[in-house]
């Protein structure tokens, strides 16, 4: 892979706030670069978990950068990720078919489960708290009938963010920011995330005094060189401060409550109502929650979940030898959990933390049992995306509950389609021959020819 300092997607009229710069640089990017070479589907390289600007990516990248990204990086298949919006949907969608990548975008949130009300799942000290994903999704606006949904999923962040902003106001007095005046402007749609609302309180603690590292070490109850240590480290500082204020047992931190979060019944509504997929995202198996995972899977499998999300990396390319034993083992088993189930197991690297690679090393010898199924849920999740947004046949359509009644045989026409289909302009032809089948065997010996 090429060096970051020399990608293009680094660029930064490829991740401006204003979506003309972003489509315009885009544009020469793609009137440049050359056409990426044909690869056999094993051999594919797939990152289906990425977050953008519009929540937050660790290297500032817009959805279009995410699909240079793609280009440069010889990732054949991406799928965009983003906390509680769908802003960045059709900018990523287009651009992959601009460029020829296979994707796939997807949103998540968290929920409360109150059957595992006692029990923490994936969010750390916070019982009956759930990450979930909703993933295929092929357009940024809504339909209409769930769009209040996505609305309260937005104003509770909102209002999550406020309250927090308020707490650590009084906390760090007499610093202050303003919601509107500081946090929001470091965004490009106004969709803030606790980074974005600590990078506001660094820039007001350097306006406020000519010794940053003193005040912070004061109120974050720490000495002056463990601040000084931190700032050698990329995002140091900003992990310190979300540990000591903003994280359970930080002097900002309010428990969630059961209706802090939606609960899951309102989240598949809204995800389904846009013909996209619930998801089940897998942590690493070590809570109370996961260790329950038949459990959990089968209950919101029971309210409507067909997939497993999960980051391999924080699981096996661990540097202490018995937690990625028992992290791997903890993969193995969340893996074969979801194939006796039928779920298409989504993977990636998040790219919302720095030193998070650009993509998994599938061919690692510890993921060499696992590839195959990683593969085949790219190859899913971009199969679903594509049929969907050009001939109104996705997964959750009536088409696909009229011919492909049984789960299994569901996920494998997606997955074949994935598989066989080009992306982009090579892939267009076949896409309007498609609107023209009827049987999901037509469609596929269309695909073989």
């Amino acid at each position: 892979m090429s060096r970051q300092t020399e990608s293009s997607y680094l660029a930064p009229d490829l991740s401006s706030f204003d979506a003309q710069v972003r489509k315009d640089a885009l544009a020469r990017y793609a009137k440049e670069a050359a056409d990426p070479a044909p690869k056999p589907a094993a051999d594919r390289v797939a990152n289906m978990h990425c977050h953008s600007f519009f929540s937050y990516n660790a290297l500032g990248l817009s959805p279009s950068a995410l699909a240079v990204m793609a280009r440069e990086e010889d990732i054949d298949l991406l799928g965009l990720v983003d906390f509680d919006v769908l802003d960045g949907v059709d900018e990523f969608l287009d651009a992959c078919a601009l460029l020829g990548v296979r994707g796939g975008a997807s949103m998540e949130t968290r929920l409360y489960v109150p059957e595992f009300a006692d029990r923490e799942i994936n969010s750390p000290g916070e019982p009956g708290v759930l990450y979930h994903m909703g993933i295929g999704f092929t357009a940024r606006e809504p339909d209409p009938s769930v769009a209040p949904l996505l609305a309260d999923l937005a104003d509770r962040a909102r209002m999550r963010n406020e309250a927090l902003v308020t707490r650590v106001n009084e906390y760090l007095a007499p610093v202050a920011v303003n919601y509107e005046l500081d946090v929001l402007p470091l965004t490009p749609s106004g969709n803030a995330t606790e980074r974005h609302i600590i990078m506001a309180y660094l820039n007001a603690v350097e306006a406020y005094t000519d010794d940053p590292v003193a005040f912070w070490a004061d109120h974050l109850g720490v000495s002056r060189s463990e601040v000084e240590d931190v700032l050698d480290v990329p995002f140091g500082l900003v992990n310190l401060i979300r540990k000591r204020l903003m994280k359970r047992g930080g002097a900002a931190y309010i428990q969630p409550g059961p209706e802090t979060f939606p609960h899951v019944e309102e989240v598949h509504c809204l995800i389904i109502g846009c013909g996209a997929l619930p998801c089940i995202t897998w942590l690493d198996g070590t809570s109370a929650g996961e260790q329950a995972l038949p459990e959990l899977m089968d209950l919101l499998m029971g309210k409507g979940a067909v997939a497993l999300n999960i980051i391999p990396d924080r699981n096996w390319n661990i540097s202490h030898p018995e937690t990625k034993r028992i992290k791997l083992q903890n993969l193995y088993t969340a893996v074969r959990l979801a194939e006796e189930r039928d779920l298409p197991v989504i993977v990636g690297t998040e790219m919302n933390s720095p030193g998070q690679p650009l993509a998994d090393q599938l061919d690692a010898p510890e993921l060499e049992p696992v590839r195959g199924t990683f593969i085949d849920g790219a190859h899913f999740l971009y199969g679903h995306t594509a049929l969907a947004r050009h001939a109104g046949i996705g997964y959750q359509s009536d088409w696909a509950a009229e011919h492909l009644l049984d789960r299994a045989k569901r996920n494998a026409f997606y997955t074949e389609v994935g598989r066989r289909l080009p992306p982009g302009a090579a892939g267009a032809p076949l896409l309007e021959k498609i609107s023209s089948c009827r049987m999901p065997t037509d469609i596929l010996a269309l695909l073989a020819q």
